[in-house]
Protein backbone atom coordinates (compact mmCIF):
# COMPACT_ATOMS: atom_id res chain seq x y z
CA UNK A 1 0.00 0.00 0.00
CA UNK A 2 1.26 3.21 -0.65
CA UNK A 3 -0.03 6.67 0.74
CA UNK A 4 -1.63 9.45 -1.41
CA UNK A 5 -1.78 13.00 -0.13
CA UNK A 6 -4.43 15.18 -0.37
CA UNK A 7 -4.72 19.22 -1.79
CA UNK A 8 -5.79 19.93 2.32
CA UNK A 9 -2.30 18.33 3.52
CA UNK A 10 -3.62 14.99 4.82
CA UNK A 11 -3.21 11.24 3.53
CA UNK A 12 -5.27 8.41 2.74
CA UNK A 13 -4.15 4.81 1.81
CA UNK A 14 -4.72 3.05 -2.02
CA UNK A 15 -4.30 -0.38 -3.13
CA UNK A 16 -1.09 -0.99 -5.20
CA UNK A 17 -1.38 -2.02 -8.90
CA UNK A 18 -2.09 -5.74 -9.33
CA UNK A 19 1.17 -6.98 -11.53
CA UNK A 20 -0.54 -7.78 -14.50
CA UNK A 21 -0.50 -11.38 -15.78
CA UNK A 22 -0.64 -13.19 -18.78
CA UNK A 23 -3.99 -14.70 -19.75
CA UNK A 24 -4.06 -18.84 -19.79
CA UNK A 25 -3.88 -19.42 -23.68
CA UNK A 26 -7.35 -21.00 -25.47
CA UNK A 27 -6.21 -23.14 -28.15
CA UNK A 28 -9.77 -22.04 -29.44
CA UNK A 29 -8.63 -18.16 -29.67
CA UNK A 30 -5.04 -18.87 -30.91
CA UNK A 31 -4.58 -16.79 -33.75
CA UNK A 32 -3.98 -20.19 -36.07
CA UNK A 33 -2.58 -19.36 -39.51
CA UNK A 34 -2.44 -22.37 -41.92
CA UNK A 35 0.67 -23.86 -42.61
CA UNK A 36 1.12 -25.10 -46.57
CA UNK A 37 1.39 -28.40 -46.50
CA UNK A 38 5.18 -29.36 -47.87
CA UNK A 39 3.91 -31.99 -50.13
CA UNK A 40 2.06 -32.06 -53.04
CA UNK A 41 -1.58 -34.12 -53.51
CA UNK A 42 0.12 -36.20 -56.10
CA UNK A 43 2.85 -37.19 -53.69
CA UNK A 44 2.29 -40.89 -52.91
CA UNK A 45 2.48 -42.32 -49.25
CA UNK A 46 4.17 -44.62 -47.38
CA UNK A 47 5.49 -45.99 -44.27
CA UNK A 48 7.80 -44.32 -41.66
CA UNK A 49 8.22 -46.51 -38.07
CA UNK A 50 10.34 -45.79 -34.74
CA UNK A 51 10.71 -47.65 -31.49
CA UNK A 52 10.98 -44.07 -30.16
CA UNK A 53 7.85 -42.31 -31.49
CA UNK A 54 4.50 -43.03 -31.26
CA UNK A 55 1.79 -41.62 -33.64
CA UNK A 56 0.02 -38.98 -31.98
CA UNK A 57 1.98 -39.77 -28.47
CA UNK A 58 3.81 -37.63 -26.15
CA UNK A 59 7.87 -37.88 -27.88
CA UNK A 60 10.00 -39.12 -24.92
CA UNK A 61 11.98 -37.07 -22.66
CA UNK A 62 15.56 -38.04 -23.61
CA UNK A 63 15.01 -36.76 -27.66
CA UNK A 64 13.80 -33.41 -26.04
CA UNK A 65 16.23 -30.37 -26.56
CA UNK A 66 19.11 -29.71 -24.17
CA UNK A 67 18.56 -25.55 -24.76
CA UNK A 68 15.93 -23.23 -24.01
CA UNK A 69 15.17 -24.46 -20.56
CA UNK A 70 14.89 -27.66 -21.19
CA UNK A 71 17.11 -30.49 -20.08
CA UNK A 72 16.53 -33.43 -22.64
CA UNK A 73 19.43 -35.26 -23.99
CA UNK A 74 18.52 -33.84 -27.32
CA UNK A 75 18.49 -37.47 -29.05
CA UNK A 76 17.30 -38.25 -31.97
CA UNK A 77 14.15 -40.39 -32.85
CA UNK A 78 16.11 -43.82 -34.99
CA UNK A 79 13.59 -44.35 -37.72
CA UNK A 80 12.87 -47.17 -40.46
CA UNK A 81 10.78 -46.78 -43.86
CA UNK A 82 8.84 -48.74 -46.34
CA UNK A 83 7.28 -48.77 -49.34
CA UNK A 84 8.41 -45.65 -51.05
CA UNK A 85 7.50 -45.13 -54.66
CA UNK A 86 9.69 -46.78 -57.48
CA UNK A 87 11.01 -43.72 -59.18
CA UNK A 88 12.70 -42.37 -55.74
CA UNK A 89 16.45 -41.53 -56.13
CA UNK A 90 16.80 -40.63 -52.34
CA UNK A 91 15.21 -39.47 -49.09
CA UNK A 92 15.19 -36.65 -46.92
CA UNK A 93 13.98 -36.32 -43.38
CA UNK A 94 12.51 -33.45 -41.82
CA UNK A 95 10.96 -32.85 -38.16
CA UNK A 96 9.17 -29.36 -38.33
CA UNK A 97 6.62 -27.50 -35.16
CA UNK A 98 3.52 -26.01 -36.66
CA UNK A 99 2.05 -25.27 -33.48
CA UNK A 100 5.21 -22.88 -32.58
CA UNK A 101 4.47 -19.28 -31.75
CA UNK A 102 6.63 -17.66 -34.80
CA UNK A 103 3.52 -17.66 -36.38
CA UNK A 104 6.27 -19.23 -39.35
CA UNK A 105 6.35 -22.73 -37.18
CA UNK A 106 9.58 -24.04 -36.52
CA UNK A 107 12.21 -26.38 -38.34
CA UNK A 108 13.90 -28.82 -35.66
CA UNK A 109 15.77 -31.51 -38.22
CA UNK A 110 16.51 -31.53 -42.11
CA UNK A 111 18.93 -33.87 -43.30
CA UNK A 112 18.87 -34.90 -46.99
CA UNK A 113 20.93 -36.40 -49.58
CA UNK A 114 19.94 -40.14 -47.88
CA UNK A 115 20.77 -42.71 -50.59
CA UNK A 116 17.98 -44.79 -52.15
CA UNK A 117 19.56 -47.70 -50.94
CA UNK A 118 19.10 -46.43 -46.98
CA UNK A 119 15.63 -47.20 -45.57
CA UNK A 120 16.27 -46.20 -42.29
CA UNK A 121 18.05 -43.31 -39.89
CA UNK A 122 19.82 -43.95 -36.68
CA UNK A 123 22.39 -41.67 -34.80
CA UNK A 124 24.68 -42.31 -37.22
CA UNK A 125 24.77 -39.74 -40.87
CA UNK A 126 24.33 -42.46 -44.04
CA UNK A 127 27.04 -41.99 -46.02
CA UNK A 128 26.94 -39.03 -48.76
CA UNK A 129 23.83 -37.22 -46.50
CA UNK A 130 23.68 -33.69 -45.43
CA UNK A 131 22.62 -32.76 -41.82
CA UNK A 132 21.35 -29.09 -42.57
CA UNK A 133 20.78 -26.72 -40.48
CA UNK A 134 17.62 -26.07 -37.88
CA UNK A 135 15.60 -22.69 -36.87
CA UNK A 136 18.34 -22.03 -33.98
CA UNK A 137 21.08 -21.65 -36.46
CA UNK A 138 22.83 -24.37 -35.72
CA UNK A 139 23.38 -28.02 -37.82
CA UNK A 140 21.68 -31.05 -36.82
CA UNK A 141 18.89 -32.15 -34.52
CA UNK A 142 17.16 -29.96 -32.00
CA UNK A 143 14.68 -31.45 -29.88
CA UNK A 144 11.27 -30.16 -28.46
CA UNK A 145 11.22 -27.52 -25.80
CA UNK A 146 7.73 -25.38 -26.36
CA UNK A 147 7.52 -22.37 -24.12
CA UNK A 148 5.80 -23.91 -20.50
CA UNK A 149 2.24 -23.55 -20.14
CA UNK A 150 1.97 -23.28 -24.26
CA UNK A 151 -0.67 -25.75 -26.06
CA UNK A 152 0.51 -28.52 -26.76
CA UNK A 153 2.99 -28.93 -29.74
CA UNK A 154 2.56 -31.45 -33.15
CA UNK A 155 6.48 -32.59 -33.92
CA UNK A 156 5.75 -33.30 -37.80
CA UNK A 157 8.52 -36.12 -38.67
CA UNK A 158 8.42 -37.12 -42.54
CA UNK A 159 10.59 -38.93 -44.58
CA UNK A 160 10.13 -37.55 -48.43
CA UNK A 161 11.38 -39.72 -51.30
CA UNK A 162 12.43 -37.71 -53.87
CA UNK A 163 12.97 -37.50 -57.73
CA UNK A 164 16.69 -36.65 -57.81
CA UNK A 165 19.98 -38.34 -56.23
CA UNK A 166 20.93 -35.24 -54.24
CA UNK A 167 19.89 -31.54 -53.31
CA UNK A 168 23.30 -30.02 -54.45
CA UNK A 169 22.54 -27.30 -51.32
CA UNK A 170 25.44 -27.23 -48.61
CA UNK A 171 24.65 -27.82 -44.93
CA UNK A 172 24.36 -24.14 -43.89
CA UNK A 173 21.33 -23.75 -46.11
CA UNK A 174 18.58 -21.93 -44.21
CA UNK A 175 15.46 -24.76 -43.28
CA UNK A 176 13.16 -23.14 -45.22
CA UNK A 177 15.14 -22.39 -47.91
CA UNK A 178 16.30 -26.27 -48.02
CA UNK A 179 12.78 -26.89 -47.61
CA UNK A 180 11.32 -24.39 -50.49
CA UNK A 181 13.87 -26.74 -52.78
CA UNK A 182 12.72 -29.96 -51.55
CA UNK A 183 9.75 -29.48 -52.37
CA UNK A 184 10.18 -29.28 -56.23
CA UNK A 185 11.30 -33.21 -56.16
CA UNK A 186 8.95 -34.55 -53.72
CA UNK A 187 7.45 -37.45 -54.86
CA UNK A 188 6.30 -39.51 -52.12
CA UNK A 189 5.95 -39.42 -48.06
CA UNK A 190 5.96 -40.70 -44.52
CA UNK A 191 4.47 -39.33 -41.54
CA UNK A 192 4.49 -39.99 -38.13
CA UNK A 193 3.80 -36.97 -35.29
CA UNK A 194 5.07 -36.97 -31.54
CA UNK A 195 3.61 -34.29 -29.07
CA UNK A 196 4.71 -32.21 -26.14
CA UNK A 197 3.47 -30.11 -23.77
CA UNK A 198 5.00 -28.08 -20.59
Amino acid sequence: MKKSPLTTGTAVTVPEAAEPTAPPIDPADYGYTKVRRGAPDSAERFTVTSPDVRDGAALPADTWADAFGCTGDNRQPRLSWSGAPQATRSYAITMFDPDAPTGAGFWHWLVWDIPVGDTGMDIRLPAGAVTGANDSGNTGYLGPCPPVGDLTHHYEITVYALDVPALGLPASTPPTIAAFMMSRHIIGYARITGTVRR
